[in-house]
Formats: structure tokens, C-alpha cells, sequence
């Protein structure tokens, strides 16, 4: 009975897949001035930012890859390997030409000050003002006069979704990382940017999902994770996703692929719905 219940479900995640992967496939920004949705992450250090970016396209191209330098560096006690602001472009296979949507990776968050990203960093690139190859300094924040400033943001170089990412199987959020991430969120929101939260590594969090991606929901520590997190850092629980990124894999996973396209669905949902209000409050002005 089970091996028969695990068919059905397998079906049905394949049935989903393929919806939602036509959906990414023909997708198109619903704004005149915009030719693709901009899409940035962050988060603490490890969380799985440049990870997800990579599952992301393995789950759209069908095929294991890498588009990113994944992971920490371990000879500097865990600092982040994402030292520079990024552009990542998923090409699509068979096909001319990238997805209508980009992702752009930036520093982890770490612990006190002078370390990680620099809050002010996150704020200019939502506002389209960081270059593309800028590098990161934790200890002073870009400013107008350096050559990584753009001064004159398209609405193409701003940011439509901001998603914030945090691991499952992550300790306790420290005060100080905690204040810079609903500082960030503070500033998106008064961009009026939509946000979301993906919570990584579920696999790694109880033996329930460990046996099984299909028992995400029905976990308890999951769930609670996900409520500690909408809890701390103040976004809508309904708007709170788990994922699992692809890491020593070789080969696709449907279950795995099911939840990264939910999140991807989100992701284009909220892009559409935030360059939707941005053509009306143009066309008010």
C-alpha cells in the first residue's frame, strides 16, 4: 500500500513539475520597462543563498551544474565565499537566450560589525545602485563617489523580490544578525519590494524529512522552524517556504524539484505583482 501511495504522489509532484516548469519557461515581466525580474538574496552565512541559485537552474535545465561558487570558506573560519554583487543568468538548454528573470547573490550576514555585508550595501543594490562585479567591504559601505556606484538605475538594474534565506538546521539567530535582517526587510518594505522567506536544508533538520522530502509538511520541527523564523523576522508565515537545495546529488529528484519550483512560482508571482504597482503608481504620477 505504501509503495503504491509513494507512485501516486511521485506522479502527481511529476504532473506539478511540469506545469510549473512551463510556467518559468514562458514567463515574461508584466512591464513595459522592464525585459527581466530581478531577484536577490540574503541571509546569514551558509544559509544556502548561492546553493538555491544553483538548484534553481539544475531543476530548470534538467541536469546537474553550477553556476555559482558554493559554500563557506573554512580556512577563514566560515566567511562567505560570495565576495562580489553578481548577476546569475540561467541559460536556457535546447533553446537561444536566458530566463526572463535573474538572481543576484550577495555576502552573508555574520555576527557583530565590520564582518559579513554591510547592511547600507543590501539598501543601495535594492535601489538598483550597486554595479554588477562590485566587491563587497564589510568594514565601509560603497558610496556615490566609488566606481562600483551606478548613478543613474534602470529599472532593470533594481531589485522585484527580495528573498530572505535562513537553514533549518541552523542554531539560534544571534541579535545581532537578527537586527541587521529586519533592518533589511524595514528597507524593502518601504520599497514596497515583496519578500519571502525560503527555509534550507530540510533534509538535514529531522529524521522524517531525512527518510522523505514528502513528510515536509507534515514535520513538526519544520514547522516550527518556519514559525521561529516568520516570528523573528517578521514575514507572513503563508509567505515562508521550505526547500531542499541540491548539494551531493548527481543526478534530478522530483520531490526536491517539486519545492524549488513552488518557490520559484512565488518568486515570478510576487515579480509580476510588484512591477504591476509600479506601472500604476507611473501611470498616477
Amino acid at each position: 500500500m505504501n509503495h503504491f501511495l509513494n507512485s501516486i504522489s511521485l506522479h502527481l509532484s511529476i504532473r506539478e513539475n511540469t506545469r510549473d516548469l512551463q510556467y518559468a519557461r514562458d514567463y515574461q515581466p508584466q512591464s513595459g520597462g522592464v525585459s527581466h525580474l530581478r531577484v536577490m538574496l540574503y541571509g546569514p552565512v551558509g544559509a544556502g543563498k548561492s546553493s538555491f541559485i544553483d538548484s534553481v537552474s539544475n531543476t530548470l535545465r534538467g541536469r546537474m551544474g553550477m553556476e555559482t561558487m558554493t559554500g563557506t570558506d573554512q580556512s577563514t573560519k566560515g566567511q562567505s565565499l560570495t565576495k562580489r554583487y553578481k548577476t546569475h543568468r540561467i541559460k536556457k538548454d535546447g533553446r537561444n537566450g536566458y530566463y526572463n528573470f535573474v538572481f543576484n547573490d550577495v555576502m552573508g550576514i555574520e555576527d557583530g560589525t565590520g564582518r559579513g555585508v554591510h547592511v547600507d550595501d543590501i539598501k543601495l543594490a535594492m535601489q538598483g545602485h550597486v554595479k554588477d562585479e562590485y566587491k563587497f567591504n564589510p568594514v565601509s559601505p560603497l558610496t556615490s563617489d566609488d566606481p562600483g556606484y551606478n548613478q543613474s538605475p534602470s529599472p532593470d538594474d533594481k531589485i522585484h523580490v527580495l528573498v530572505c534565506v535562513y537553514s533549518a538546521n541552523a542554531s539560534e539567530i544571534t541579535d545581532s544578525v537578527l537586527h541587521k535582517m529586519r533592518d533589511i526587510r524595514e528597507a524593502a518594505c518601504d520599497l514596497d519590494i515583496r519578500q519571502l522567506l525560503i527555509v534550507t536544508k530540510v533534509d538535514e533538520a529531522c529524521p522524517e524529512t531525512q527518510e522523505s522530502l514528502r513528510n515536509v509538511y507534515k514535520s513538526k520541527h519544520v514547522k516550527k522552524k518556519m514559525a521561529e523564523f516568520s516570528s523573528k523576522v517578521g514575514i507572513p508565515m503563508r509567505f515562508v517556504l521550505p526547500v531542499k537545495n541540491y548539494s551531493d546529488e548527481i543526478s534530478i529528484d522530483p520531490d526536491a524539484d517539486t519545492l524549488i519550483l513552488c518557490v520559484l512560482r512565488l518568486i515570478l508571482d510576487f515579480g509580476n505583482d510588484f512591477l504591476e504597482q509600479c506601472a500604476q503608481n507611473t501611470s498616477t504620477d
